[in-house]
């Protein structure tokens, strides 16, 4: 018995090809808007190198031209010759590496212990860092202040390192992490004679490496680009970092003029540490939470 039907046998490969148009448009469509706002994201950027490689006259005329008339690399040697940057460099990189240590470890450990021992007040103790995640940074400057000056480390490499060695967002996410490992693991250790912190140290820590790398990344690239925090604990420009020094020389310490070149060369220098981090553990900073316990 033959089966009737409305419809011409030509029907679905033209509904086929339908589909497949519809789905290059909108494709073509998505990659053409991905591509416009990255042009206009990265055209700053753009203009940036571009005028940091002019010299002062052509910059102050022709400041959104990407385009240097003619190319100079003037304004760097200012910044080596003319500044304290190579001094703010040394500061930020001594900073930055004690205090993206600090962090990774002093989180890991408070996070450890929110995720996994008993003790009366942990419930208490685990809101009161999510609400210091809710409290705008610029309230704490006073309170920083007025604690540094108590301390007597005001004005000093231990009043810009010791208040960041530890921050509420990495203590959040290494609790996170560490409650996906599962428990066995632990007992397992806890029954061959492994204490608390060599259980923690031991085991745990190396299973958490999507997330140490994550912290590490956000770490570095906080405690770089932290300009609140050294407004407030240091006074001494040979104690400034560069953030702080960028924002003197954006100021006008060097005098009169726009020194484009020099002002923009000296952001752009400060960008590529970050840029260097962020581009080698890419891969890292976004991960499943589970790939640590299913690599243990």
């Amino acid at each position: 018995m033959a089966v009737l039907t409305d419809r011409p046998p030509a029907a679905a490969p033209a509904r086929r090809d339908q589909r497949v148009a519809r789905t290059l448009a909108t494709r073509f469509l998505g990659y053409a808007t991905l591509i416009f706002f990255g042009l206009v994201f990265l055209y700053p950027f753009v203009i940036q190198i571009g005028n940091a490689l002019k010299t002062e006259p052509d910059a102050a005329a022709n400041p959104l031209s990407p385009i240097p008339d003619p190319l100079t690399l003037a304004g760097f040697e200012r910044i080596f010759a003319g500044t304290n940057f190579p001094l703010w460099l040394g500061n930020s990189l001594l900073v930055t590496v004690l205090v993206t240590i600090g962090r990774v470890f002093f989180d890991s450990l408070a996070g450890y212990a929110l995720a996994r021992l008993r003790f009366r007040g942990r419930s208490g103790l685990f809101a009161a860092v999510i609400a210091v995640l809710a409290v705008p940074g610029v309230v704490l400057l006073i309170p920083k202040f007025l604690v540094l000056n108590q301390l007597g480390i005001y004005n000093s490499y231990a009043g810009l390192v010791v208040p960041l060695l530890a921050d509420a967002a990495g203590v959040f996410i290494m609790k996170q992490f560490f409650e996906s490992i599962p428990l066995s693991v632990e007992e397992a250790a806890r029954i061959d004679g492994a204490s608390i912190f060599r259980t923690f140290w031991s085991v745990v820590l190396p299973m958490a490496k999507p997330a140490l790398i994550t912290l590490t990344i956000l770490s570095f690239q906080g405690s770089w680009n932290e300009f609140p925090h050294s407004l407030v604990s240091v006074q001494d420009p040979d104690l400034f970092t560069l953030p702080r020094g960028l924002a003197d020389l954006v100021s006008g310490s060097l005098g009169k003029g726009t020194q484009y070149p020099l002002k923009l060369g000296a952001a752009l220098l400060a960008t590529i540490p970050v840029a260097i981090i962020f581009v080698v553990f890419q891969r890292y900073f976004v991960r499943d939470a589970n790939d640590g316990s299913d690599k243990g």
